[in-house]
């Protein structure tokens, strides 16, 4: 699922700072993993891995930290693509 960039709705300053609270984990490589993220991509990605992202806040610390630091796999597809980028962005 493709939209255009017009579709693509603009985060305002009140989600950007209430998104960066929730980035907030207690565990610094997270906390940088997450904030670098809002902060480089969330904004322009598409409704469909906002929701991922989102989805992401959810979880716990530890399964998100799993996820991230390889040893375990999130079972869907989206999430795996989203972690990966979180990494990607972490070693960059």
């Amino acid at each position: 699922m493709t939209e255009s960039i017009e579709a693509i709705p603009s985060v305002d300053a009140a989600e950007m700072r209430r998104l960066r609270w929730q980035c907030r984990r207690g565990m610094r490589e997270l906390d940088v993993m997450l904030e670098r993220y809002l902060a480089q991509q969330y904004p322009q990605d598409d409704l469909a891995t906002r929701e991922v992202f989102l989805a992401l806040l959810k979880r716990q610390d530890p399964e998100i930290a799993s996820w991230v630091l390889g040893r375990e796999t999130p079972a869907d597809p989206a999430t795996v693509a989203l972690v990966d980028r979180l990494r990607n962005l972490y070693q960059s």
